[in-house]
């Protein structure tokens, strides 16, 4: 079975159909890349997955749970990831506060738990704070830990925004342009960690991206969408 199985995904918007009928699956330790022009759709795709949109017909299902009657933060909670193409990165957050932040939606405790303090949230908040310190080492960020996202490099917030995603333990991360505004050698740095992601954290991605040599370099298939449809 598929880990992602997307079949006759459509959303219209006014009298634009966005996306027309679009269906592939992805299968668990996958890298699978959605191509295409501006405007083909790429993003709403993701934005469908993440139950962000609601789709007029179609079936999206995650390790063979049915998303379509979920609410964002269900999805979550089903280890499903995402990162954004604009840095949705809290400024005056340091580097560690933005990862926890990342984490609580997958923390097992309710509010009230929380709220006094009892032994489950504090013993699980432990455990995110020692998962938030895994990732920062795993991306070469641990020195950054305790900086503003405000004052870092571009580049370095773009990893921060990965290390968000991972450190809820996805497993299915939707990359959306993680190579925008990148220099060449940066680009070639994230094609290694998105291949250890695979290879080493265990992580299937769904990445989307106009940087085609990293489509080509790291993808193991691709799928082309043009005016919202699915040419290849």
């Amino acid at each position: 079975m598929a880990l992602l199985n997307v079949e006759d995904l459509s959303i219209r918007f006014g009298g634009i159909l966005a996306l027309d009928s679009v269906s592939f699956s992805v299968e668990k330790g996958e890298i699978f890349s959605i191509i295409g022009p501006n405007g083909a759709g790429k993003t709403t795709v993701f934005n469908c997955i993440t139950r962000v949109y609601e789709p007029i017909q179609g079936s999206i299902m995650v390790k063979g749970r049915d998303l379509m009657s979920m609410q964002p933060h269900q999805v979550i909670s089903q280890g499903v990831a995402r990162t954004f193409q604009n840095l949705e990165l809290f400024a005056t957050m340091t580097v560690m506060d933005n990862l926890l932040v990342g984490q609580h939606s997958r923390l097992p405790y309710n509010i009230l738990d929380g709220v006094f303090r009892l032994p489950r949230a504090s013993k699980q908040e432990k455990a995110g704070g020692i998962r938030a310190i895994e990732v920062l080492e795993f991306l070469d960020l641990s020195i950054y830990k305790d900086t503003p996202a405000a004052s870092l490099p571009y580049g370095i917030k773009k990893r921060v925004e990965l290390a968000r995603a991972m450190v809820s333990r996805p497993d299915l991360l939707l990359l959306d342009e993680p190579a925008a505004g990148l220099t060449n050698e940066e680009v070639s740095t994230l094609a290694g960690v998105i291949r250890d992601l695979r290879d080493n954290q265990g992580v299937t991605i769904l990445l989307v991206e106009h940087q085609m040599n990293l489509v080509m370099e790291v993808s193991d298939r691709v799928c082309v969408l043009d005016f919202g449809r699915k040419i290849a």
